[in-house]
């Protein structure tokens, strides 16, 4: 698998026509969920934020679940693209690739998740693997360690399957940290970690 594969893709979550009106729901409920819960948010705060009626709301999406499949879709794809800018300016060895992921997700909590990551808190309220968001949410992370893993296999082929799976507990460590605000700059401790280790790895493979 290649690094940037699938990046800013999440397959067969994306049903809905983005009208006008149901980007306005979306964007309501993005900021709502995230800030409230998914739970404590119902369909009619989420039609008076968005300017539009409960009737609008449900032509569009048809049901609260769907607006959370569409809140959670929507976050992982600007995620990704999010991602994909920081590993295409990396350089090309694959320490400064991983490194680029922390740097990646320091500046996106910085700007989108001051709660902790959105993934790991919708997760929180829908543990359910019937329900269609939680292979969203569980799609993210396993995204996350496939990519961990093959920027891994060029550092420490032997042993890329540990590395990746450290490299991506350091990973979500720091987001959990970040969203607890427990100290100061989790993802930057967790960054130089990653690069204590990695620098190692590479070290002892020869290899970058």
């Amino acid at each position: 698998m290649g690094t940037t594969e699938g990046l800013g893709r999440v397959e067969g979550s994306r049903r809905i026509t983005m009208t006008p009106g149901a980007r306005r729901v979306l964007d309501a409920a993005t900021r709502l969920f995230y800030e409230r819960g998914i739970h404590a948010v119902g369909v009619d705060l989420i039609a008076a934020e968005a300017g539009v009626t409960k009737k609008t709301l449900y032509d569009r999406f048809g049901s609260k679940e769907r607006i959370v499949v569409e809140y959670l879709a929507d976050r992982d794809e600007r995620w990704r693209a999010f991602l994909a800018r920081y590993l295409d300016a990396a350089q090309p060895a694959s320490v400064a690739r991983a490194l680029a992921v922390f740097d990646a997700s320091r500046a996106w909590s910085a700007e989108n998740s001051p709660k902790g990551c959105s993934m790991v808190n919708a997760h929180a309220e829908i543990s359910d693997p019937s329900h269609p968001a939680h292979s969203i949410i569980t799609g993210q992370k396993q995204y996350m360690l496939a990519l961990f893993t093959d920027l891994a296999r060029d550092i420490a082929p032997d042993g890329a399957d540990r590395l990746g799976r450290t490299l991506m507990l350091l990973h979500e460590g720091a987001l959990v940290a970040h969203g607890l605000s427990i100290f100061p700059d989790p993802i930057g401790h967790a960054r130089e970690q990653a690069q204590a280790l990695l620098t190692a790895g590479e070290g002892s493979t020869g290899k970058g």
